[in-house]
């Protein structure tokens, strides 16, 4: 491999590795993929993970490429074939964690198990040691079924070495006990196997998920020796650049990026998955190119919705449900479901973090009152955390805030607030955990159960976004600023953990346009169905197949699977009246058979002819929003597959097999997909880095046109975006009528259809073809 200089990024094309797809399966892709007009390919984990993992997240040594993908050599081999045709590389790695599901797979946590304290690695992971931590000061690892299912451990010693067995789970054996008791060398062991539902967990998690530990990488050494492999993919020229795996789950973001870049590089193109709310800044002082584009999802989505809509639909969900459902950060709903996180499957790290506060400050409050007051500070964030430097005016401001409201300084309220405002301040151990502690809480609150609490308009209920607002309908400030401050970020529409994929919003959120037809829908149907398990389950249901029902009403097996396996999930994410750690068989039964009646019955055929009614509108959007996230500022990246119309819905649903013989030069999707990326690559400056402009309408249906100009900074603007939205509304409204656009005196040429355009311009005649037009300047 050659080193030198980073290949500019100019946009991605994002793969999903895996047993099933490896480095040599991307690699037979890469012409496809040049062709396409990409600059390089983005791979999801590379690294050693769980045997069998079909997305990478769980890694397992660091410290090495993944064999199952074609190891070390597959990767140097995979860049070989895309240099060849001028392509690069950007992999994403995972800085938070690795996977301990399978500890023998894992040779640090495996000699963590076996030695305890003293192992090398001890202080790799972020292990409470604490006598106070629930397991005598042991490392507890929730695996067991019940406190009874100790008595199924047996001892193997059948190996070059002794373990310990619970069912097919593998344990070490650090000392032995005479006699061999199973039970006996359990409890001689430096960790103690407890039960799953235990609220005991001595090791921070990534959020909630058991089998991923916390690394803790401020630690230079863990730094460097989680990180030698990925450093040397720049030193050997394998990589351009990186992304990195939800960085607010770190003690120290600021820094940990900051030794990240000057591992990479100055060159090398960095983008991280932050999630920011809608009036949430990246702090500039990041030395990253921005984000991995949720906000840009939010920004593009929420351009071609309806405003007007949104009493309509709010007035159904309250109808059948009781509230509107407006999901809000600090809504009643989300705080009590805050509150019931931290008293059980966050308690331990709550428990924790008090007891840090309680050293740091030396105060005599109880811990159960410190981590009582934690949760109260937490309530009042709006963001994942706080503590980046450009939010602290908005963190002082919470500050002065709960201290006025905690009473009189001598009751026990205002001396735990106090407590933890004077531990925050020292910026030690408790500082950063409340500051990891606050987006474990919202991720968990917010959208992995509240966005699964609600069907007021679903396409909006995606990481980092706003469902409360149906709007804004100006984008242009938005993007406007991200080609000034953040030009070279990602840019997104789809992801390997959207909850839905792009077409699929699209389709939904045409309901915007129509929420009294939707309603009616609803009024009909629900009488033909059997009772939901609950009413906002039944609305969850029904906005959800229609956002893949075929037009033609014809409902494969493998469809009504894929819609019966999403039930499942969004039923106990909701956790309504299941949930992953408690299953109820009834409620979830009464949810698939809503589902069947719906699929066979009279509701279905209804649903039917408001899919073939309503899919052309959902369609226009998908190409919108197609357009304007490829041709408006930022980096963009294309999930795999989504060049043409995809139906997935969340994982794994989204990260099924691509069908890579299905590509057709005439499909209205991959051809947008193929000028706009050519188009880029054909003139670089006018996109990453050049400037930005709206492009307006005037005539009866100019609110209709969403547009813009880009041209490479300080030169004459050369490609205009435009894109139709709300194309129901325009329909039903008697279309484009006598509605311009002033293209100037210069001559432009519409990549999608070859039409010559200037002066003033009729959208009727320029959209005559495509509901989307993208202009180049002769």
């Amino acid at each position: 491999m050659a080193s030198g200089v980073p290949r500019p990024v100019g946009a991605t094309y994002r793969l999903q590795l895996g047993p099933s797809f490896t480095f040599g399966d991307a690699a037979r892709r890469v012409p496809y993929l040049a062709d396409l007009g990409v600059t390089h390919l983005y791979l999801s984990p590379v690294l050693e993970a769980v045997r069998g993992s079909t997305h990478g997240y769980d890694v397992t040594d660091p410290t090495t490429v993944r064999a199952e993908l074609g190891g070390r050599k597959g990767l140097e081999k995979l860049a070989d074939a895309a240099h060849v045709d001028g392509l690069g590389l950007v992999i994403d790695i995972v800085p938070n964690h690795l996977g301990v599901a399978r500890p023998e797979q894992n040779p640090w946590w495996w000699d963590v198990l076996k030695n305890g304290r003293k192992s090398a690695f001890a202080h790799y992971f972020d292990i409470d040691w604490d006598p106070r931590n629930g397991a005598g000061g042991k490392l507890a690892l929730p695996v067991l079924g019940s406190e009874a299912d100790a008595a199924a451990l047996t001892v193997d010693r059948s190996g070059p070495e002794p373990v310990l067995r619970y069912h097919d789970r593998v344990f070490p054996v650090g000392r032995e006990v005479g006699g061999g008791d199973p039970e006996r060398v359990h409890y001689a062991q430096p960790y103690r196997l407890v039960p799953w539902d235990a609220p005991i967990r001595s090791y921070r998690r990534f959020f909630t998920v058991d089998d991923l530990a916390a690394v803790r990488v401020e630690d230079p050494e863990v730094f460097a020796a989680t990180h030698t492999e990925i450093g040397s993919w720049f030193a050997d020229g394998i990589a351009d650049g990186l992304r990195v795996d939800h960085p607010d789950g770190l003690a120290d973001p600021v820094r940990y990026l900051r030794r990240l870049r000057e591992l990479a590089g100055p060159g090398a193109w960095i983008v991280i998955e932050k999630i920011l709310e809608s009036d949430e800044p990246l702090d500039p002082i990041l030395p990253v190119a921005g984000t991995t584009g949720y906000d840009a999802l939010r920004e593009l989505g929420h351009a071609l919705l309806a405003p007007a809509g949104a009493p309509g639909l709010s007035a159904l969900h309250e109808c059948w449900t009781g509230d509107d459902g407006a999901v809000r950060w600090n809504s009643g709903a989300t705080l009590r479901l805050r509150d019931e996180l931290a008293a059980r499957d966050l308690r331990p790290e709550f428990l924790r973090l008090a007891r840090a506060i309680r050293v740091e400050t030396g105060t005599a409050v109880p811990i159960d009152n410190l981590a009582d007051a934690a949760l109260f500070w937490m309530n009042e964030i709006p963001y994942y955390r706080d503590d980046y430097p450009v939010l602290s005016p908005q963190a002082e401001a919470v500050r002065s805030r709960l201290l006025g409201a905690a009473g009189p300084e001598t009751s026990a309220e205002h001396r735990a607030i106090e407590a933890v405002a004077t531990a925050i301040d020292r910026g030690a151990e408790s500082a950063a955990r409340f500051a990891q502690l606050t987006g474990a809480l919202t991720a968990k609150s917010l959208e992995d159960t509240a966005f699964y609490r609600s069907a007021r308009l679903i396409s909006l209920q995606e990481v980092g976004g706003a469902p409360s607002d149906i709007g804004p309908s100006d984008p242009h400030p938005a993007l406007a600023r991200r080609a000034a401050e953040w030009p070279a970020a990602m840019t997104t529409l789809s992801t390997h953990d959207t909850k839905r994929g792009e077409d699929v919003r699209a389709r939904i959120g045409v309901l915007s346009q129509c929420p009294d037809d939707w309603a009616a829908f609803v009024d009909r149907s629900m009488p033909l169905l059997p009772s939901p398990p609950d009413p906002m389950t039944g609305l969850f249901l029904l906005q959800t197949a229609f956002g893949v029902w075929p037009e033609d009403g014809a409902i494969t097996d493998a469809l009504r699977a894929r819609l019966h396996a999403y039930a499942e999930k969004a039923m106990r994410e909701g956790r309504i009246g299941t949930s992953w750690t408690a299953p109820d068989g009834a409620f979830e039964a009464a949810g698939h058979a809503f589902l069947d009646a719906l699929f066979d019955g009279a509701a279905g055929a209804t649903m039917t002819d408001l899919a073939d009614a309503l899919a052309p509108h959902g369609r226009s959007d998908a190409l919108a929003q197609k357009l304007l996230q490829l041709a408006g500022p930022g980096v963009p990246d294309v999930y795999q597959g989504t060049e043409r119309w995809e139906d997935s819905l969340v994982d794994p649903d989204n990260r099924r097999p691509v069908d890579w013989e299905a590509t057709d030069d005439a499909h209205p999707k991959q051809r947008l997909v193929r000028a706009a990326l050519r188009l880029r690559r054909e003139r670089p400056d006018s996109f990453v880095g050049g400037t930005y402009s709206p492009v307006l309408a005037d005539g009866p249906a100019a609110d209709h046109l969403v547009g813009f100009r880009r041209g490479p900074d300080g030169g004459v603007p050369d490609v205009a975006a435009l894109a139709t939205r709300r194309s129901l509304g325009l329909e039903r409204s008697g279309g484009w009528r006598d509605t311009r656009v002033d293209l100037g005196e210069s001559a432009w040429t519409d990549r999608l259809t070859g039409q010559f355009v200037t002066g003033r311009v009729h959208l009727a005649e320029l959209f005559l073809e495509h509901p989307v037009a993208l202009l180049v300047r002769d």
